[in-house]
């Protein structure tokens, strides 16, 4: 064999193997997003229970992230702000935030198309309530 198609053995070799690696790696990546979105248990709070105030509470799967901030008056949320979405295709999931304000309850059902994105802002605002 030429030295010429020897290197270029080697070459498409090279890169078979870093295709390979990174396909494993972005595999693993994946799983672990999944499983943090399946732990994601969003549970009702007694907004009573919570001091006037803000608050603010993140939640991070590595796709999806959000971080917010939740205004509470006389046991009623009267505002949440989205400081940050990280969403990929998840944007409609913002839509939340109003179901949330308006029913004064996280136990709201999710944007269709958006579940996971939904999940994750829901529980950045249990976070942010749970840790007053």
């Amino acid at each position: 064999m030429s030295k010429k198609k020897r290197n270029l053995v080697i070459l498409i070799g090279l890169i078979l193997i870093i295709g390979i690696i990174s396909l494993l790696v972005y595999l693993a990546f994946l799983s672990n997003y999944q499983n943090k979105v399946a732990a994601i248990e969003i549970q009702d709070i007694d907004f009573s229970d919570i001091p006037d105030g803000t608050y603010y509470g993140e939640c991070d799967v590595n796709f999806i992230r959000a971080k917010v901030s939740v205004t509470m008056e006389n046991g009623i949320i009267t505002d949440i702000t989205l400081l940050e979405h990280k969403n990929g295709e998840g944007k409609p999931a913002e839509r939340i935030i109003d179901d949330i304000i308006k029913a004064q309850s996280l136990e709201v059902d999710a944007v269709s198309g958006a579940t996971n994105s939904c999940k994750v802002i829901t529980q950045a605002i249990m976070n942010a309530l749970e840790n007053k």
